[in-house]
């Protein structure tokens, strides 16, 4: 049998709940919520596409994307600086490339995110791609809404959500 690659995991404790991170290489691959309701489709996205089974092992840019989350939860951090490897659809990463553009404390709709990758008819293609999203708070995909100014359709829970928001905007009941 063929040696597998790996992507080396650690875990994470937020004050919203327990992420798992993962890095192929030196980049950062997963940063997803551990009692996430579809946890599996991600996990097995990531090692199908990547031929490579998870590994827990500390690295130093594991050890770098911890150090920018306990930065980013202190409200000390307001932009991720670390390589990504996103792995999903051309039409995924363009989502994702667009939810990087979207500002520290700001919100915009599902619509709007629509519009901005130039494809107004796709909001629920853009939902699904948000969903989709293996690197979460880091692809700040918490910060699309619904139209309505409501929270809707965060795969991590819409208290996770909320939290993050209000950790965003400076809302001390975090």
């Amino acid at each position: 049998m063929k040696n597998k690659e790996k992507i080396e995991v650690q875990y994470y404790d937020s004050v919203c709940g327990e992420l798992i991170l993962g890095a192929f290489g030196e980049a950062i691959c997963l940063c997803d919520w551990v009692d996430k309701k579809h946890r599996t489709y991600i996990d097995n996205r990531l090692q199908s596409r990547l031929a490579a089974t998870y590994c827990e092992k500390q690295t130093p840019i594991l050890a770098e994307a911890a150090a920018q989350l306990d930065d980013y939860f202190a409200r000390r951090l307001r932009r991720f600086d670390l390589p990504l490897m996103p792995i999903g659809t051309e039409f995924q990463r363009r989502v994702w490339d667009e939810l990087r553009r979207i500002p520290y404390g700001q919100t915009i709709s599902y619509k709007e995110l629509a519009l901005r990758i130039g494809n107004p008819k796709a909001v629920r293609a853009v939902a699904s791609a948000n969903r989709a999203n293996p690197i979460s708070i880091i692809i700040p995909c918490h910060r699309v809404i619904g139209s309505n100014g409501r929270l809707v359709g965060y795969s991590g829970g819409l208290d996770k959500k909320e939290t993050l928001l209000q950790l965003e905007q400076g809302v001390d009941e975090v």
